[in-house]
């Protein structure tokens, strides 16, 4: 389980850091138009190692509904919805609102999944709840518009997209699933993102911008992709995502290391309470790892 901790830290570490890369790289191109591209080299990327390890298998119909309702939902409808929120929601707000997508994918995996939210996991959703409000902005008021709304459309289709991952990979081997998916997405978002350009467009032709988006892309959302998906059958999804809230504590972090943003003390402390509320979340305490052991000994000495 440790081993499994340590694989999700490693991918919120990674799409942390992807706020500080992306705020740099949507200056390079249109916002939707950049989401699409990286898709389309993290679904080269996924295809390319699927064809060279073999591992393409045949879908069921029942898979390849899960595989259209995400790319509808996961991709297309949390794409279009998060960058038109952006445009005239303040990042501050955007990031308060999106920090809210563990404790909603915890309430529609206990819904749906039927997995246990338990006293624990609700304590360390709390705490690292208010360390997200301290991390991403103190009292920044939310006021209803439509803004504010397609931001919430975005955090409640990505926790959607979560629960879906899940049901997928009940079937069908999690990187398969991530492919699949990332492909089906692909094919939704392209003409949405056609269709937002314009003569006017502005696309960079800097050659590092063109090679952070490609490495962004395979490591950021194809490599990362694979290791969380993967892990979501481990530890379970309510779990996998209170590691989320961690993301804002990574960018602060690197934003201050690469480009030298400023860190509060009350950002520090908020910070603090995000990794004690991921900490309260996931950590089993002595007596329920005894009393699991317990369990997997007793069934196992029953089937023999």
């Amino acid at each position: 389980m440790i081993r499994s901790y340590l694989l999700l830290l490693f991918c919120v570490t990674l799409w942390g850091s992807n706020f500080v890369f992306g705020s740099m790289l949507v200056k390079e191109f249109p916002p939707l138009f950049l989401a699409d591209i990286r898709l389309v080299f993290t679904s080269l990327f996924l295809l390319s190692y699927a064809w060279i390890t073999k591992k393409f298998v045949k879908i069921k119909p029942r898979e390849l509904g899960l595989l259209i309702l995400l790319g509808l939902i996961g991709t297309l409808a949390n794409q279009t919805a998060y960058f038109n929120g952006l445009l005239t929601t303040d990042a501050t707000t955007a990031s308060l609102i999106l920090s809210m997508s563990p404790i909603v994918t915890a309430i529609l995996a206990s819904l749906f999944l039927k997995e246990q939210f338990t006293r624990r996991m609700k304590i360390g959703s709390v705490l690292a709840l208010m360390g997200t409000f301290c991390v991403v902005g103190v009292g920044a008021g939310l006021s209803i518009s439509k803004g504010v709304m397609l931001i919430v459309i975005a955090m409640v289709t990505f926790s959607s997209s979560m629960i879906i991952i899940r049901k997928l990979t009940e079937t069908l081997h999690p990187f398969i699933s991530t492919v699949y998916s990332t492909t089906v997405g692909t094919l939704f978002l392209t003409p949405a993102a056609m269709l937002t350009l314009d003569p006017g467009s502005h696309i960079s032709r800097e050659i590092w911008a063109w090679a952070m988006l490609i490495l962004t892309a395979i490591f950021m959302q194809g490599i990362c992709g694979l290791v969380w998906n993967q892990q979501l059958k481990v530890v379970g999804t309510g779990k996998a995502a209170v590691f989320l809230n961690l993301q804002p504590f990574v960018a602060m972090l690197v934003g201050f290391l690469l480009l030298g943003s400023h860190v509060t003390a009350i950002q520090a402390g908020g910070s603090l309470l995000i990794v004690t509320g991921v900490i309260v979340a996931t950590v089993r305490s002595k007596k329920a790892s005894v009393d699991k052991q317990h369990k997997l000994m007793t069934d196992r000495s029953e089937s023999m």
